[in-house]
């Protein structure tokens, strides 16, 4: 019995030091462990946030090329018939927001809908105004039927536009 109790006298000391030096490395190596993993995403945040920044930046520009007022200005040609000039209006919204689709990755699922919902605003706006012509008109006849229309209702644009810019205020 008394060997027994010598041995425990030094066993479970040694247990009480393994245990504890355990303990305080698996902590030490847990903490690093997380500092290593905030450095990675401080390193990804130094990278993707001008690119986020930047999208939306082009989006903001997406917005205000395709507003009516900047689309009917720069694309105006006053020896087109109002015809030729919606298809010509579409065929800009449309080739401007596919030039602009990979940004949908960078931005909230609500902005690249409001996105979205502009251009497709934008276009139903043109083919309302074009609608509401006669066969002979010209591109001046449907700019002006266009900036009328767009007077009379709170274009989608100018809300996509407000929530982008709330949005990169709340992220940045």
């Amino acid at each position: 019995m008394n060997d027994l109790l010598e041995i425990l006298k030094y066993v479970i000391p040694s247990l009480v030091v393994m245990a504890t030096a355990y303990f305080l490395l698996k902590l030490f190596f847990d903490n690093e462990h997380k500092k290593k993993v905030a450095e990675i995403k401080m390193a990804g945040y130094k990278i993707i946030t001008p690119i986020r920044l930047q999208a939306y930046e082009r989006l903001v520009l997406f917005i205000e090329r395709i507003s009516p007022e900047s689309l009917v200005m720069r694309l105006h040609k006053s020896e087109q018939s109002s015809l030729q000039f919606q298809t010509t209006l579409i065929v800009s919204i449309r080739e401007e927001f596919e030039h602009n689709l990979s940004q949908q990755v960078y931005v909230s699922s609500e902005a690249w809908e409001l996105i979205r919902n502009a251009k497709e605003d934008m276009i139903k706006l043109i083919n309302t105004a074009a609608a509401k012509l006669n066969d002979n008109a010209s591109s001046t006849d449907l700019g002006q039927k266009i900036f009328e229309l767009s007077l009379g209702d709170k274009l989608v644009t100018k809300s996509a536009l407000e929530f982008l810019k709330k949005e990169i205020r709340q992220v940045f």
